[in-house]
């Protein structure tokens, strides 16, 4: 994998570009972006560059090379990322801009709360406290570093605080604020933008062979995240189911038919919890799709596919500037229970019942 192969992010690139080719490596990097700007695959470019051409380090198989990310624990004994490794680079390797949906499939966690333990650390000290196999730099590249618990943050930051020689940490983040402050304040920070409706488009044209009409259309949706745009073109079915769901609620909650609500919520609570984030998500957006539709119904605003926009015509005036707040302020609210391992049935039963309030404020 090469810069070249990377989407958009081109200032991030000539900085890194130059500090290499300047031999100005700083030893702690973070590179901070939302999900699908392609930070981990920077991330994975750089650390092939730093070690040097090689199949070896093409195939992410350089002993100097290292991985941290989160995991789950298979059995009653300790699990390492090492554990997961054959998994790790496989995905990597095939579909570097997947997020923690992907992860969670690719490594078979089901329903489970992934994070980088406290032994992971020790791992990770080991490692690097080894003299380089090749003579050059030790690389450790860390996604999602705010999935560390405590006591592995603070591990971490002793060996920012003194790195092994020639020891380069490249951390991918997508929330940094939730990572420990001592550790931001000894990485260099690079931010790394949303990508481009332009460098989404013409990347889904000419590297996934999508027609024209259906890239722009994708690539407006996706709010400039590789990964959902890759996932509409990879499950659409997905989309269809939530767009099922996403119509039964409000029907049923228009109706105030509360006995099939419950079964509705069953129905969500049943998906896993990646899944009903995803359908949140999906939810908010249809919710501002719908809302600016009520203001403006020409193509370039709207975001929806043709299903979407049909159901729109009847449904758009539900949503307007007297219940939109709270509802998005509601869907938030749920994303935050689930994030939090709340009862997914209490969760979305609770939220539908507010949703019967809700969508008859017009």
């Amino acid at each position: 994998m090469t810069f070249e192969d990377i989407v958009g992010q081109s200032d991030v690139k000539e900085r890194l570009n130059k500090e290499l080719a300047q031999n100005r490596v700083a030893h702690a990097i973070m590179l901070c972006g939302p999900e699908g700007c392609g930070a981990l695959p920077l991330a994975i470019s750089y650390a092939q560059m730093l070690l040097g051409d090689g199949i070896m380090a093409e195939k992410l198989q350089h002993p100097d090379l290292h991985f941290a990310f989160p995991i789950y624990n298979k059995s009653s004994k300790a699990t390492y990322c090492d554990d997961f490794i054959k998994e790790w680079i496989e995905i990597c390797l095939t579909n570097p801009y997947f997020g923690m949906e992907e992860w969670m499939n690719a490594c078979g966690a089901i329903n489970q709360q992934l994070l980088i333990y406290e032994k992971e650390s020790d791992a990770i000290y080991k490692k690097l406290s080894l003299k380089s196999s090749q003579g050059g730099y030790k690389v450790l590249v860390m996604w999602l570093p705010e999935k560390m618990n405590a006591t592995c943050a603070n591990k971490l930051l002793k060996l920012l605080e003194e790195p092994p020689a020639k020891t380069v940490f490249i951390l991918v983040s997508q929330q940094p604020d939730k990572v420990l402050p001592t550790i931001r304040s000894r990485c260099q920070m690079i931010e790394c933008h949303q990508l481009t409706t332009k460098d989404v488009e013409q990347t889904l044209v000419s590297k996934y062979n999508i027609l024209e009409a259906e890239a722009h259309r994708l690539a407006k949706s996706c709010a400039g995240n590789m990964m959902a745009a890759l996932r509409a073109i990879q499950d659409d079915s997905e989309a269809k189911m939530f767009f099922e769901l996403f119509v039964n609620l409000m029907r049923l909650s228009y109706a105030r038919r509360v006995k099939e609500m419950k079964q509705w919520s069953e129905t969500v609570a049943a998906l896993g919890r990646e899944r009903q984030k995803a359908f949140l998500r999906y939810c908010q957006n249809m919710i501002r799709e719908n809302f600016i539709y009520n203001f403006n119904k020409h193509e370039e605003l709207n975001y929806m596919n043709e299903s979407e926009a049909n159901f729109a015509v009847k449904f758009a005036p539900f949503i307007n500037e007297n219940n939109v707040i709270g509802i998005m302020d509601e869907l938030s609210t749920a994303q935050r229970d689930i994030e939090q391992n709340a009862n997914p049935k209490i969760v979305f039963f609770d939220f539908s019942l507010k949703m019967i309030v809700l969508i008859k404020n017009r």
